[in-house]
């Protein structure tokens, strides 16, 4: 696995969009998403309608990934 962030496009809200996470963020992501039952998008959307300030999609992704694996 490379420690290089990937990029990958995402549908948000109708919109294409691209996001650059490491391989296993992407990987947590997914599983994540399987886990939850949404699709990887729905799962973005979610939360990229959380996000405040100008935080960005790729860090509120890692932080969400973070704290799902903490509270386990």
């Amino acid at each position: 696995m490379t420690a290089r962030p990937m990029k990958h496009s995402l549908t948000l809200h109708g919109h294409r969009t691209s996001v650059s996470l490491e391989a296993s963020f992407w990987e947590a992501f997914r599983a994540i998403a399987a886990e939850q039952g949404e699709t990887v998008n729905a799962l973005a959307a979610r939360i990229d309608a959380g996000r405040q300030g100008d935080e960005g999609l790729a860090s509120a992704i890692r932080v969400f990934v973070l704290r799902h694996y903490q509270r386990k």
